[in-house]
């Protein structure tokens, strides 16, 4: 990889987004074998599909969150990696076509959609103007179109902003932020109702979103650094994101691992404090065989970043952020894991080679996307004026 200096520009992107390509068509055929197979593969595949898919979009939602929140704040120092997180959050178009395989699965991961179920089941149908195919259907188009909107009218802002600066562009980009983030908000919410909650569509918690959101930017901010660094080592990001901008970003990690703790354990606490029965049946089906393994381990996870991070020292060492930031992203495909997997192995975990191979398509596909936004303009926002401050940030 190589970039002019001048122009922030790429002057040779590399294989990155062809190799990404190509795993990324590889595992999602792989993957597709499961719709061939008999009943029970079929429905693992589907599983796994929505484990790898939510937990590729909350990365993506999560980089809109920053963005929305990098121009409420008016913030300086992340200047520098705005137009890294703002390619993340424009993916959200190939997040809707990657959508679709769970509407041809919902049959299979959903049995509020079968009509039988319901007819015998009074919660079912008290619900059932909320949950039914058609209505899901409406709210998922949608959420993406909300997304996609914002996205789409930031990223576009952005990019006009560097053929010259119009302090008109820095109003548009307020004003689409304070609604949209409001938006945001409720649209990530209720589409973790939709796609996560609803798996049992007898338990509810009204702190689920927040815990998926508290998740969402914890994974964004661990997948903006590793990339950062990964950038800054093939010459990329060199002088460019300084050991300040990692920083910042390791205090963003240490604030929102206490953030997501303080959620998860509140929802907990909650729900065995009240003891009702349709509540707690959903910790209790994670109490179950070697799920009580992963449910101590998400209890206790967040224990290393936190103390790890505590430290000055530690949020400026490539190595530790490196390390703290890796094991957030495997814990967060854990937390997904977690979120939905029992509904289909109650006994216990087990694991699928379906797994993987949704996790690198998917991914894969993501990781292209990317690239080709990421590859195809300036690397930073060149028309924002206090670019050179945030190259130079010092704390």
């Amino acid at each position: 990889m190589e970039i002019n200096e001048k122009t922030y520009r790429l002057t040779d992107s590399g294989r990155f987004g062809k190799v990404a390509l190509i795993i990324g068509l590889a595992g999602l055929i792989l993957t597709s074998i499961g719709f061939f197979g008999d009943e029970e593969l079929r429905k693992q595949m589907y599983f796994s599909y929505l484990t790898s898919f939510f937990y590729w979009l909350t990365i993506v939602l999560g980089a809109m969150f920053f963005i929305l929140l990098h121009h409420l704040t008016n913030a300086t120092w992340s200047v520098v990696i705005r137009r890294l997180v703002e390619c993340i959050m424009v993916t959200i178009p190939l997040m809707a076509v990657l959508f679709i395989p769970i509407l041809f699965g919902m049959h299979d991961l959903y049995h509020w959609t079968h009509e039988d179920i319901v007819a015998s089941d009074a919660i079912l149908q008290g619900k059932s103007a909320y949950l039914n195919v058609t209505f899901f259907n409406i709210r998922a188009v949608f959420y993406f179109v909300i997304w996609g909107y914002i996205a789409g009218k930031l990223y576009k802002t952005s990019l006009n902003q560097d053929l010259g600066f119009q302090e008109s562009q820095v109003v548009t980009m307020r004003r689409v932020s304070a609604p949209g983030m409001i938006l945001f908000a409720l649209t990530l919410s209720f589409a973790s109702y939709d796609w996560l909650m609803s798996l049992n569509p007898h338990w509810f918690s009204t702190i689920f979103g927040v815990y998926i959101f508290a998740g969402s930017t914890l994974a964004i901010l661990a997948f903006v650094t590793v990339l950062s660094m990964y950038l800054s080592d093939k010459g990329v990001f060199k002088n460019i994101v300084t050991i300040e901008h990692f920083h910042d970003l390791g205090r963003l990690k240490l604030t929102f691992t206490i953030f997501w703790a303080y959620i998860a354990f509140s929802q907990y606490f909650l729900i065995w404090y009240a003891n009702i029965p349709e509540e707690s049946i959903w910790f209790l089906d994670r109490w179950v065989g070697s799920w009580k393994i992963v449910s101590v381990f998400i209890a206790f996870a967040f224990t290393i970043p936190f103390l790890t991070m505590m430290f000055r020292a530690s949020k400026r060492s490539h190595l530790v952020l490196v390390v703290t930031s890796v094991y957030l992203l495997i814990f967060h495909w854990v937390d997904m894991y977690w979120l939905v997997s029992p509904n289909l192995h109650e006994s216990g975990v087990v694991l699928s080679w379906f797994d993987l191979t949704a996790f690198l398509g998917i991914g894969g596909l993501f990781f292209w996307f990317f690239w080709r936004k990421f590859s195809a303009n300036a690397i930073v926002p060149v028309g924002e004026p206090r670019l050179q401050e945030s190259i130079n940030i010092v704390h």
